[in-house]
């Protein structure tokens, strides 16, 4: 599994949302994390399966931003937010399987073509009765 590289991540602490208190009014300990995914030392493939993902924590321009406001710690929301990063990338870390198509068994087809003639035999039960 690749790992994120902190030298890479670009920090910058803002005031964190919420009640907290004289707290949250005066300290910024609140960390917003923003990785460019493209200008990484992450390979190749796991970079276009991180930037094909439907996320709305990756902008337009490819790069990851993430915002830690966990702890009232700024160093702890930094580990937070790092540890939230390498979760993503190691979302798309392993290539998904290649889903090959296969036929029906002749087993399964009669299976299959029983239950039909079985449930449709069932609903023709349920019309009216005629004498």
């Amino acid at each position: 599994m690749p790992t994120i590289d902190p030298a890479e991540v670009e920090f910058s602490a803002i005031r964190a949302q919420g009640p907290g208190g004289q707290n949250v009014n005066k300290v910024s300990c609140a960390v917003h994390l923003r990785f460019a995914v493209a200008a990484s030392s992450l390979p190749e493939p796991v970079k276009e399966r991180l930037l094909a993902l439907a996320d709305s924590r990756i902008t337009r321009d490819g790069v990851v931003v993430l915002k830690a406001q966990a702890s009232r710690s700024l160093e702890q929301n930094k580990i937070d937010g790092l540890r939230r990063l390498q979760e993503l990338v190691d979302s798309v870390a392993t290539a998904p399987v290649v889903r090959r198509a296969t036929r029906p068994t002749y087993g399964s087809q009669r299976r299959r073509l029983e239950s039909k003639t079985k449930s449709g035999a069932t609903k023709a039960l349920r019309g009216k009765v005629f004498d």
